[in-house]
């Protein structure tokens, strides 16, 4: 085997990528940037390469706050020079007094030896201090001195060059990030792993990627909602107390909820539910109930009816029951609100209620398997099948998902659907959206149609898996021997089958890809979909779904429990 080529980016790479990023943004957002914004990119545009090459190099670095002594850019000439020139710019920053509130995040950046040095400048006594953790120095050290103290040290006058500097147009830049990736996420180095090539992404036509954000108001309220976000994992970080993040929820929820734009909602909505399990973990079940009611996300309802129900509300908590088993969001909102309302009737009637997933599993056939199968237990019913002359593979959900991929493929990418914004996107921003079918439904359907015929279907799924191989798609798994296993699946399968399973994922992407049995057996004849259960296993909400789905397409599907002998290889099927 030829290894391939390693390939290699060029010197100042970066800077292409960021004025690519930067044009796209100007082209395709320019009737919402303000006026910062374009003061920013004029006065980039009039940097030498030089010194945008090091600005770039800050902005692409985590934090605010950076030291200059070890810097090292072998593409950069004279960097003294250009951070110089940088500040004269105000592209960078000295520390000065108005960074006063700044001084705990400036210190971080130092390691505990730095830290212990400037005690000691400072006349503080360090004795004992070098067994703390950084952390811990950190606090001494600000509950033991002033800033107008330590500014000196940060940046002596007699340096030629500050010692320490804050990257300047810190909001523009972040902004200008923002817009292009749509999220917090998006990263930089989503254009190096492309061009290394260690990730290939869908090409589209630039002329059709529209804009992430419709206004102004979008960008700023989804970018809000991000950085509350963040707000929340740093002080869970600095273990801040539970209650006094609850106020500051509240506060943050009373200023900006009413206003929110509606593409912010779903990510203010997760982060509801982050709070408010942050506080129910905590013990503050009150606050977190008054939380879970701000959001209709699941599991907001199922944790509302548990703390109903510890808290003496049987009566609200069932009848929250029934709403959701009348519009369930997902299997696990269905099932635990049955059972939930069943355990409630069964204690009334002093009888025993069992979940519908301890129900399903006990009806279950079994085999037994030797012990040596006990950390792969998948591969000993794959063997025992292998046994009785069967073909049998792993399925579970990377199978359906990626008949799902690729048969739709083009209509998942297509950019008339307006959810492909920029041309490093994984997916659709609308993949796991509820708009996403209502969206693509007449093609979806359309589509469909080729399962009718099983010649024609064979040849457009080979065509698409061998022109699409390894590019990006959430939905598909790529391996070489994913596409076999797909052709026994499409004929083992009716095409009525087939379009049920298909329409059913569509319909909720987000939690219908996943809970799909373990194993795909089949031979000559027949064929089966095994869920695979060692004794300790239990069976989940979602997986109950799909094989309670299955029964109604009348799509062959079991679950199938494990016990173990210590000698032998395995028993016969008890079904």
């Amino acid at each position: 085997m030829v290894p391939s080529e390693r390939k290699e980016l060029p010197p100042k790479y970066y800077l292409s990528y960021f004025q690519y990023l930067l044009d796209f943004v100007k082209n395709k957002y320019k009737t919402i940037l303000i006026s910062t914004e374009w003061d920013f990119l004029q006065a980039f545009e009039g940097l030498s390469e030089d010194e945008q090459c090091l600005f770039i190099r800050f902005t692409n670095r985590r934090g605010r706050f950076f030291k200059t002594d070890k810097l090292k850019y072998p593409e950069i000439a004279a960097i003294p020079t250009n951070l110089h020139q940088l500040i004269d710019k105000g592209f960078l920053l000295k520390i000065d007094s108005q960074h006063q509130h700044w001084i705990g995040d400036i210190l971080a950046i130092y390691n505990k030896t730095e830290l212990l040095q400037l005690a000691q400048m400072l006349g503080l006594s360090t004795k004992g201090k070098a067994s703390l953790h950084k952390e811990a120095l950190l606090d001494w050290l600000l509950e033991n001195s002033h800033f107008d103290d330590i500014l000196p040290w940060l940046n002596p006058e007699t340096e030629a060059i500050p010692q320490l500097i804050q990257v300047g147009y810190e909001a523009e830049v972040q902004m200008l990030k923002f817009l292009f990736f749509g999220s917090r996420y998006g990263d930089m180095s989503d254009f190096v792993v492309r061009d290394l090539g260690l990730m290939q992404y869908e090409r589209f036509d630039e002329d059709m990627l529209v804009p992430h954000f419709q206004s102004r108001a979008e960008a700023e309220d989804k970018l809000k909602v991000s950085l509350a976000k963040e707000d929340f994992f740093l002080m869970q970080e600095q273990h801040i107390d539970a209650l006094e993040i609850y106020h500051w929820f509240l506060a943050w929820h009373e200023q900006h909820h009413a206003q929110l734009s509606e593409i912010a909602l779903p990510s203010y909505e997760r982060l509801v539910l982050r709070v408010a399990t942050f506080l129910e973990k905590n013990k503050h079940l009150d606050q977190a109930l008054g939380l879970y009611r701000l959001s209709l996300v699941p599991p907001s309802r199922e944790r509302q009816v548990r703390l109903l129900h510890k808290q003496k509300n049987t009566a609200e908590a069932l009848a929250l029951c029934e709403q959701m088993l009348a519009e369930p969001q997902n299997a696990d909102e269905q099932f635990f609100a049955l059972d939930f309302t069943n355990k409630i009737q069964a204690i009334a009637e002093k009888k025993k209620a069992k979940k519908s997933v301890t129900t399903q599993l006990q009806q279950a056939s079994s085999i037994a398997l030797d012990k040596a199968w006990q950390r792969q237990v998948e591969l000993g019913v794959i063997h025992y099948y292998e046994q009785q002359h069967k073909k049998a593979c792993f399925s579970e959900n990377h199978l359906w998902r990626s008949l799902f991929g690729l048969l739709f493929w083009d209509i998942i990418f297509d950019t008339t659907t307006l959810a492909i914004h920029h041309p490093l996107q994984r997916s659709p921003s609308d993949l796991f959206k509820p708009h996403f079918f209502e969206k693509r439904k007449e093609k979806m359907e359309e589509r469909l149609q080729i399962l009718n015929d099983a010649e024609a279907c064979n040849r457009y799924l080979h065509q698409t898996f061998f022109e699409k191989y390894g590019i990006t798609n959430p939905l598909v798994d790529w391996y070489g021997g994913l596409f076999p296993i797909l052709l026994a699946l499409i004929e083992k399968l009716s095409a009525e089958q087939l379009t049920a399973v298909m329409l059913e994922m569509a319909k909720n992407l987000r939690e219908n890809i996943r809970g799909f049995p373990d194993l795909f057996v089949w031979d000559d004849g027949d064929y089966e979909f095994i869920e695979v259960k060692s004794p300790t296993d239990s069976l989940s909400n979602q997986q109950l779904y799909w094989l309670k789905f299955f029964e109604t397409i009348n799509l062959r599907a079991r679950v199938l429990r494990i016990t173990w002998r210590s000698e032998g290889i395995l028993f016969a099927d008890t079904e």
